[in-house]
């Protein structure tokens, strides 16, 4: 699987964008895709947490 930088993974997320499309939703949909590309990141480090660990933090708020 080739690798992409974050450049060209925004530009071709954006070029599947209609053209009818506003900034603000480009802005949102790289928003996405970075926020995508971290949780990846984070998993591939290990950086992670159980359903468990999850809901029992919910429980504290």
């Amino acid at each position: 699987m080739q690798s992409h930088t974050a450049k060209q993974e925004a530009l071709e997320t954006i070029q599947r964008l209609p053209d009818t499309v506003d900034t603000e939703e480009m802005m949102y949909h790289l928003y996405v895709l970075e926020n995508i590309r971290r949780g990846q990141r984070d998993a591939e480090e290990g950086k992670t947490q159980t359903t468990e660990e999850v809901l029992k933090d919910i429980q504290s708020w």
